[in-house]
């Protein structure tokens, strides 16, 4: 006769240090908290190093002598800083091909004509694509994004060849032939409307609504109600295009054929500045880099002083989409 067995089995359940067990895990996440708050910031001091060296030794560079920059010295500590500073700049100022007066003046006709025009152009633009209700404006505007697509330098040969048939690129050029061919290329901007027209979205339909309920127009509630709400994104895309007329190289380099008329970047990059010292030309890269220093510094003060509108701008234009 079989005997059966019994076996019994018993569980045994083990209750961990619950206060131990939530200290352990708060000391491993400040643990973890701290390595990446170290980690954060030595990845945005190499950052900031590597974008500020080069502008520091641009500045160093323009208060050394030209011995001293010969030698590669990193810090201008030969002779005394202020002589070497008043003699580099007013040398640039004076040289020929660099009349600093007439660069600027150049550059800031073209820059603020091309702001103002774009700026417009913009604000008509956006507020079509995100307020008024036509058919096919969704299709339009996807198409308008896809033309973002298109690298700017393919377009250089088609918008030369424009201007040269309305007449406004040739050897004899005026002063209105060289504006214009400045300026024209350049008063549509694609990403700009897109960013006006996020913000105008984020303003509320009820407000268009209630002031057609009063009576006034769209070119009212534009100006008087969508214009004001959207100042700060406003301001970054005038300062934006501010930056990118100044900065401009390879297009005016190519239409502008009379150095009457010439941009200060063109300028900067075209000058040779040099000096005649014992029967020999010279060059001075001490001038070249004060000259540098000279076009760099407006768009530094403009950024410094409008800082806060850009990020804001920026920001506001980022929430909705």
């Amino acid at each position: 006769m079989e005997k059966t067995v019994k076996t019994t089995t018993r569980l045994v359940l083990i209750i961990p240090n619950k206060k131990r067990s939530i200290k352990d895990t708060e000391k491993t996440s400040k643990i973890f908290h701290i390595i990446g708050l170290v980690f954060t910031y030595v990845l945005l001091i190499a950052a900031v190093l590597v974008l500020f060296l080069p502008f520091y030794y641009m500045l160093a560079a323009s208060c050394m002598t030209e011995s001293q920059l010969g030698r590669g010295d990193f810090f201008p500590t030969e002779g005394n800083i202020i002589d070497n500073i008043i003699y580099n700049y007013s040398h640039t100022i004076s040289s020929d091909g660099f009349d600093f007066p007439v660069l600027i003046t150049n550059t800031l006709i073209v820059g603020l004509s091309t702001t103002c025009g774009s700026l417009l152009i913009t604000i008509l633009s956006a507020f079509a694509f995100s307020k008024l209700h036509f058919k096919g404006r969704e299709v339009l505007f996807t198409i308008l994004l896809a033309t973002m697509m298109i690298p700017g330098e393919t377009m250089v040969i088609t918008n030369f060849s424009t201007m040269a048939n309305m007449g406004l690129i040739s050897l004899n050029q005026d002063a209105w032939q060289a504006y214009l061919t400045l300026i024209l290329p350049f008063l549509a901007n694609v990403f700009y409307i897109y960013l006006l027209r996020q913000n105008f979205k984020q303003i509320p339909d009820e407000l268009y609504l209630a002031s057609r309920v009063d009576g006034k127009s769209d070119w009212q509630f534009l100006w008087k109600v969508m214009v004001p709400l959207a100042m700060p994104t406003l301001i970054t895309i005038f300062i934006m295009n501010l930056i990118d007329s100044w900065n401009s190289y390879v297009w005016p380099s190519l239409v502008i054929l009379n150095p009457d008329f010439n941009v200060i970047s063109v300028a900067l990059r075209s000058t040779t500045f040099q000096v005649f010292e014992h029967e020999v030309w010279r060059p001075q890269y001490t001038w070249q880099m004060a000259a540098t220093f000279l076009t760099t510094l407006p768009l530094l003060v403009l950024f410094i002083i409008f800082r806060k509108y850009i990020m804001h701008g920026v920001a506001r234009a980022g929430i909705k989409g």
